[in-house]
């Protein structure tokens, strides 16, 4: 993979992958504002799957996990803009607002298309990834408090995003588990998106299945991938990633050992 990351700040950088293909699963610690310069990108969450092109500008909430499939598009590769909208850094600005909209936490991406209030602000930044002067730090907090008002302004709800500053709840254990099962994630950070010590993890999740969290995450997976290659016709390469799986090879093998036949076969029917 030649991935190529450029950094203004910690907090602002320029992406760049080469190659035809790229899969991550991430749950980010911090919010990410994105502009599409080039190439396309799937991302997959439990609720939905959204498709970004060149142009497009996204913010991906934190602690929302999910699967980013990014792929070069007509000779160009995958390139874009990325802002971090810290913790730190939000609540520095909210900390003399009085936030009238009522606070909820709002998990789903939020698409602003090509907004030209965001495309004009994160395109300004593009000069500076070109010269090797550093980028001043109060100039970098200026674009940032820039997105920010931007994104106020063209999202009235967008602050039931950016100012709250909570950790995780307790939520319920089995149905978070049957949404994002197919995330790969460490048991840690399962626990910590369910509001629990790891120790509290293993233990509802035993109590809950009767298992342990690996044996049951993989059973799932592969019980969705039976369903999505037999009933709605998809290809093995395609459904290996988005499920979780590192590699075609694993999932090819992982699958005949349980069910007895190879997803090709269910292709082939």
């Amino acid at each position: 993979m030649d991935h190529i990351s450029t950094y203004l700040t910690p907090e602002i950088k320029l992406s760049c992958y080469e190659d035809s293909f790229f899969k991550s699963e991430i749950v980010f610690d911090q919010h990410m504002l994105i502009w599409f310069i080039s190439g396309e990108t799937k991302i997959v969450q439990s609720e939905a799957t959204h498709h970004f092109k060149t142009g497009d500008i996204f913010l991906i909430p934190r602690n929302k996990p999910a699967t980013i499939i990014n792929y070069p598009k007509d000779g160009l590769p995958h390139k874009t803009v990325v802002m971090l909208l810290t913790t730190k850094v939000l609540r520095n600005f909210y900390q003399n607002l009085e936030v009238k909209t009522k606070m909820k936490a709002i998990s789903s991406i939020r698409s602003f298309s090509n907004h030209p209030l965001l495309e004009s602000c994160l395109a300004s930044l593009i000069p500076y990834f070109e010269i090797s002067e550093a980028f001043p730090e109060n100039l970098a907090t200026l674009k940032i408090t820039e997105a920010i008002s931007i994104l106020r302004t063209i999202d009235p709800e967008v602050d039931g995003v950016l100012a709250n500053f909570d950790d995780p709840h307790k939520v319920d254990l089995i149905g978070f588990m049957e949404k994002n099962f197919m995330f790969n994630m460490t048991m840690e950070k399962f626990g910590y998106l369910t509001g629990r010590s790891l120790a509290t993890f293993k233990r509802d999740f035993k109590k809950a299945f009767n298992t342990t969290p690996q044996k049951w995450i993989t059973q799932k997976r592969l019980e969705l991938a039976h369903y999505q290659l037999s009933e709605q016709k998809r290809k093995p390469v395609d459904v290996c990633y988005e499920i979780g799986f590192e590699n075609l090879s694993h999932f090819s093998y992982a699958f005949k050992k349980y069910f007895g036949y190879a997803p090709t076969s269910l292709v082939q029917k």
